[in-house]
């Protein structure tokens, strides 16, 4: 399996102009969350990207895509029905083809050499089959992310067999389905908001978009419980680290942290102290 292509989405309510917004990259260069996004994928070996948008935002997507604009599909999603609705208007572009998928709304510093997408890629295709970023995540944060639950394999200590998949469950939910045997306590296996996806997942989407006659939201959760049932499903444990740019300070948080992880880091630090002071 080999894969060369990534799907962002970007077309979600609250999501949708976070992608637009300018940051300080590693490199010490300014640039859009969304180059930013695109290099997080082109280190991982994919040529092409397609971005789901609200087809009003077009316009202010071209602007800020960079030197990148050749390797980009801007494709629409027209109505705003749930997560895995998004991936499935991506059907035409991925063509029967496996995938990464990341979010819009998410940034991601690895911990090691490898990015963080690449990673998941390189264990996708040595795998030959879908895999879910997870990390560890306490339980107060379930209601920010799909959960997933399972068991994990024989001397490999960072994968795990999905056996089920959650979104946003309760602790109560979580509890009954989704403890992790080596986890700590009150801990469990979130999402970190990347996936590599093989064409069934896009199979999956295409029934439940169906079923919902286009009135009903479509999560990406709902497709993967599926998934899990029906062939090789794992999940890979990250422990970098992820940046929810929609929550509060979310922004900062993530500039901080892209600051401090990269060439200028020394001099980040000066002016942390010179603040805090």
């Amino acid at each position: 399996m080999k894969v060369t292509k990534a799907v962002i989405t970007a077309a979600g309510k609250t999501q949708r102009h976070l992608p637009l917004q300018t940051l300080i990259d590693r490199d010490g260069a300014e640039k859009s969350v969304l180059e930013i996004l695109i290099g997080e994928a082109a280190q991982a070996g994919i040529s092409d990207i397609g971005v789901v948008i609200d087809p009003a935002d077009e316009e202010a997507y071209q602007s800020v895509v960079g030197t990148s604009s050749a390797q980009v599909t801007f494709i629409p999603q027209t109505a705003q029905l749930g997560h895995g609705h998004a991936i499935y208007c991506a059907q035409s572009f991925t063509a029967g083809q496996p995938f990464l998928h990341l979010v819009g709304d998410h940034l991601y510093v690895s911990k090691r050499e490898q990015g963080c997408a690449q990673h998941l890629v390189a264990v996708a295709e040595q795998e030959i089959c879908s895999v879910s970023a997870v990390q560890a995540t306490r339980e107060s944060q379930l209601p920010y992310y799909g959960t997933i639950g399972g068991s994990r394999l024989t001397n490999q200590p960072d994968l795990y067999r999905v056996s089920d998949v959650l979104e946003k469950p309760t602790p109560t939910l979580a509890e009954q389905h989704l403890i992790v045997s080596g986890l700590r306590a009150g801990h469990y296996l979130c999402f970190f908001g990347m996936h590599v996806l093989t064409p069934t997942v896009m199979e999956i989407l295409d029934d439940l978009v169906a079923e919902k006659d286009n009135s009903g939201g479509v999560t990406l959760s709902s497709a993967l419980q599926i998934l899990s049932g029906r062939e090789k499903y794992l999940a890979l444990q990250k422990e970098d680290q992820r940046y929810d740019l929609g929550v509060k300070y979310g922004l900062l948080e993530a500039q901080l942290a892209l600051a401090l992880a990269g060439d200028e880091r020394d001099e980040v630090l000066v002016k942390l102290v010179n603040v805090l002071a």
